[in-house]
């Protein structure tokens, strides 16, 4: 495809952490190029070392304005400004059939898929392809499947190695487990189940020094932007889980006591919904009682790692906000999202109930609930759920004042647990 045309250029968006193989991804790539014409967006050329023979004779990656002609016909550019004007600024100057972009300074593909998706300049001259992922394998089971030890950092980035592969493989169209040969055969397939509990629908590929068929990146199609947000292996279980309720018959309105033995206020026992990936399973927990703030957080900090992802909202009692966690590994964090809608001033909590006529609402307690998802293997559901139930608070503590260590301010984030 030649910019000149006019037709949509297509984008394969790589992510993946410090010494995964993107560079080497790279490098491959420019070297197995054929007869397409890549332009390969980075955020620091040093970095990426892109390899001099591949280098236009007499460039020695002393670039012009950022970009560097390589011998192949490839365009190779650092990211001097924001990736907008970057990418506008390439489709404008130069003629190229596919862009590749990595920015270490993006920890995770879906910002970047959203703006080349969204109603702007760079959707109107580019098409998102695949979502690629790079995993150090070896890295990424000693953070999710082994023995507890201490992280590596990501990216540029202060958050734990888990959080910020979570993040990349919960998007992701295709992940290579690379470094391959550092693995067994044992545990390439455990991370074959574990990219597949987090991200049902992506492709996993095994590589050795990222060698992979350009084809299988290039010119893929794998990405669906309507599909984007609902990738997430904790979301599928949480929908799964929605439908297994609404088709069961039971219902928690209209009950006005708070029993703690599932008979009284609705449904916190959950309703269980094993999603069996390849002996990955999941199961998730509904409450319509607040929790006790610190022994949530016990809960939390006890968690074992058979357990590697758990998402969703709790309702802390004495806590008007709605707070989000996100565990992945041994990294926890919780984000307090907004007010609870059943908190708000009866104007204003009509007004958004009659804009959101598809809102669960309780009788006594409206909108505050907990839903929460966990995944993992070999884990004991009976055990975590036991666990969740004696960290809900008790009919003498409903109306006390309760510390912990979760936000209360909307925006505010409080890390859990650390690895």
């Amino acid at each position: 495809m030649n910019t000149d045309t006019g037709e949509e250029i297509p984008v394969t968006i790589l992510s993946g952490s410090l010494g995964a193989g993107k560079t080497t991804l790279l490098n491959h790539l420019l070297s197995n190029a054929g007869d397409r014409t890549l332009a390969v967006l980075v955020n620091d050329m040093g970095e990426v070392n892109v390899d001099a023979e591949l280098v236009a004779e007499g460039s020695e990656l002393e670039l012009d304005d950022g970009v560097a002609e390589l011998s192949n016909g490839c365009i190779c550019c650092e990211l001097q400004d924001d990736l907008e004007t970057a990418v506008v600024r390439l489709a404008r100057d130069r003629s190229f059939d596919h862009l590749v972009v990595e920015s270490s300074g993006i920890s995770e593909p879906a910002p970047v898929a959203r703006l080349f998706t969204t109603e702007s300049r760079v959707a109107a001259l580019y098409d998102v392809d695949t979502l690629v992922t790079v995993l150090d394998t070896p890295a990424f089971l000693e953070a999710f499947a082994g023995e507890e030890r201490p992280e590596r950092r990501g990216d540029e980035d202060d958050r734990p190695l888990s959080d910020l592969l979570v993040e990349q493989l919960e998007v992701s169209n295709l992940v290579l487990l690379n470094k391959a040969d550092l693995c067994s055969e044992a545990e390439l397939s455990e991370a074959e189940e574990l990219v597949r509990a987090l991200q049902p629908d992506a492709e996993t590929i095994r590589t050795e020094f990222a060698a992979v068929d350009p084809d299988r990146l290039l010119g893929a199609d794998l990405f669906n932007p309507g599909h984007v947000n609902d990738l997430p292996g904790w979301k599928r279980a949480l929908a799964s889980a929605d439908g297994d309720h609404e088709s069961d018959g039971s219902s928690d309105h209209g009950h006005d006591d708070h029993g703690r033995d599932g008979s009284g206020d609705g449904d916190h026992r959950g309703h269980h919904h094993p999603d069996e990936v390849y002996g990955v399973s999941s199961f998730v927990y509904r409450s319509r009682r607040p929790f006790h703030p610190e022994r949530l957080a016990d809960f939390f900090r006890d968690l074992p790692r058979s357990i590697v992802r758990s998402k969703g909202t709790a309702w802390l009692a004495n806590n008007e906000m709605r707070v989000s966690i996100a565990q992945a590994g041994p990294s926890v964090r919780a984000t307090a999202q907004g007010p609870w809608i059943a908190s708000l001033p009866e104007v204003e909590r009509d007004m958004y109930r009659s804009n959101r006529p598809n809102l669960e609402w309780h009788d006594e307690h409206g909108d505050r609930r907990t839903e929460l998802v966990f995944i993992g293997t070999d884990y004991d559901e009976s055990t975590l759920r036991a666990a969740l139930e004696d960290a809900l608070v008790t009919d003498g503590e409903w109306e006390t004042d309760l510390d912990g260590p979760f936000p209360t301010e909307q925006g505010d984030e409080a890390v859990i647990r650390e690895p």
